[in-house]
């Protein structure tokens, strides 16, 4: 009988301190706060050093993290040329991996491996991934990198960087939300790629990129994209009940319900609905957050009447914020993988601190004793 776990569903690989997810309490947990707790209260520097070092920063540590931070948000022209040559023909997402991967040849301390260059590799991979992402958005529409100011933080920054005006506060404190949403997720596809790939001893640029690639598929980091795709596709708040019941009639799935690891609320979804929520009581162009609200009540009646239990995921929500606040659809991911980046370098300084390389077995089930013949003779 074979003991196989198709994609490793329920295998413990290791341990860690950094995050826990709780997918039948629907509890999501990093280094022992409630994401509820977090995203409400700090921002996400604040997230970051706890990701990093397992506490959250006293006022000191904030303001020399901070200082780090935007000292490494800036890029060498040497990878922006990069950005050039690619972002034009490329996915953004093709674009940021091919990016990062370039910042190893100009990092000073992409080869060494103690931890005190993890430490700053980790810093300045977050930074960069925010003026990358950006930098993307304005080289493929035409206009030039903008450079970062001092005096934002990393979410404002992320606005202004792409779209050239500082961000309102809401605006600000949507996507500093959303990159504390993001940033940390257990052992998932990408942050297992990380970690297998730094388990070889490979420098962090390779195992940030390996979990960009993997983060990169519609079945991880792309859903959102897919989201936004639907709402398109519905177009006005009043197409969107029946859009979802003929859908559901055909057996449909309707994206951004339902995850992997929760079994009941996804604890990210209801802070970015309070957020999507505020900017409804804001006014302005709110069609896709109206389109959303439809097919969030449509499905619970649905379900309801079919004696099922789905729940929106936080990609649900993501999608029309994003699109809201006039970032493209198909940037979604990358704003995905600036968040994460801070969860996949943690995971990384945590594999090297003990490590052991990740080979796990499979199980063979193709034909044997097989014996060669001659080509000639082979059919």
């Amino acid at each position: 009988m074979s003991n196989t776990n198709k994609g490793l569903e329920g295998v413990v690989i290791g341990q860690t301190t950094i995050s826990r997810v709780a997918g039948d309490a629907g509890e999501l947990i990093y280094g022992g706060y409630h994401i509820e707790d977090l995203a409400g209260n700090v921002t996400f520097e604040e997230v970051c050093h706890l990701l990093w070092y397992g506490e959250l920063p006293n006022a000191a540590q904030l303001h020399d993290l901070r200082g780090r931070l935007l000292e490494g948000m800036a890029v060498d022209d040497a990878v922006l040329d990069v950005v050039r040559l690619v972002a034009a023909d490329s996915h953004p997402m093709a674009a940021l991996r091919t990016a990062v991967s370039a910042l190893s040849a100009v990092d000073p301390d992409a080869e060494d491996m103690s931890a005190e260059a993890a430490d700053r590799k980790a810093i300045r991979l977050t930074a960069q991934a925010i003026t990358l992402t950006a930098a993307i958005e304005r080289i493929r529409t035409g206009t030039d990198p903008i450079a970062p100011r001092a005096d934002l933080s990393l979410a404002a920054n992320l606005l202004y960087m792409m779209h050239g005006r500082e961000p309102d506060e809401l605006a600000e404190r949507i996507i500093d939300a959303s990159l504390t949403l993001h940033a940390e997720h257990g052992m998932n596809a990408s942050t297992f790629s990380a970690r297998v790939t730094a388990s070889t001893l490979a420098d962090m640029h390779s195992a940030v990129t390996s979990a960009i690639g993997t983060l990169k598929g519609p079945l991880h980091g792309g859903a959102n994209e897919r989201v936004m795709q639907m709402l398109l596709t519905i177009d006005q708040p009043d197409n969107a009940a029946q859009w979802v019941r003929d859908a559901l009639g055909r057996g449909e799935k309707i994206m951004g319900f339902g995850h992997r690891v929760y079994r009941t609320v996804d604890p990210r979804a209801p802070i970015l609905k309070q957020l999507a929520e505020q900017m409804l009581d804001r006014g302005g162009d709110t069609r896709w957050l109206r389109i959303s609200d439809v097919i969030q009540t449509t499905m619970r009646e649905e379900m309801d009447r079919m004696g099922k239990k789905i729940y929106p995921n936080v990609d649900f929500f993501s999608a029309s914020v994003y699109y809201t606040l006039g970032i493209p659809m198909d940037l979604f991911t990358n704003l995905f993988a600036c968040a994460r980046m801070a969860g996949w370098t943690a995971h990384v300084k945590e594999q090297l601190a003990d490590n052991r390389l990740i080979r796990p077995k499979a199980e063979y089930v193709g034909p044997v004793d097989r014996t060669t013949s001659p080509i000639a003779q082979r059919p």
